[in-house]
């Protein structure tokens, strides 16, 4: 299902965000894995994109719940974190917030899950 063009006010958002957020492509982030460091990947998108598919050793936590159940699943604020969404955007925005909320080692995947599909990677379904 293709989606509409995204609007100016949520561009401007993540613009504004993407300013303070980290940010891994997915062959920086696939090369720290093989490199053997820790990172836990959160996948920030709705349930119906998570049942689709999902990155292989991802857990779900969306968007619309991560600051209420973040600090309950990661109470360690320097957990190394990297959020990941359909392209980069909602976990752009999400890092931004869980940086206000105190955690120190955050990182949204430039690309998400889109640009890792696109890649021929490999994806878990359900």
């Amino acid at each position: 299902m293709a989606h509409p063009p995204h609007s100016p006010g949520f561009l401007a958002l993540v613009k504004d965000a993407k300013s303070r957020v980290r940010e891994f492509t997915i062959e920086e982030y696939r090369a720290r894995l093989a490199r053997g460091e820790a990172w836990v990947l959160i996948d920030t998108r709705e349930d119906h994109e998570w049942e689709a598919g999902h990155l292989p050793d991802a857990i779900h936590i969306s968007k619309g719940i991560i600051e209420r159940e973040i600090e309950r699943a990661f109470p360690d604020q320097a957990t190394p974190l990297v959020l990941q969404c359909g392209g980069g955007f909602r976990s752009a925005l999400a890092a931004d917030n869980l940086q206000k909320m105190g955690y120190t080692n955050v990182v949204s995947l430039d690309g998400g899950y889109t640009g890792w599909v696109q890649r021929g990677l490999p994806v878990e379904k359900g």
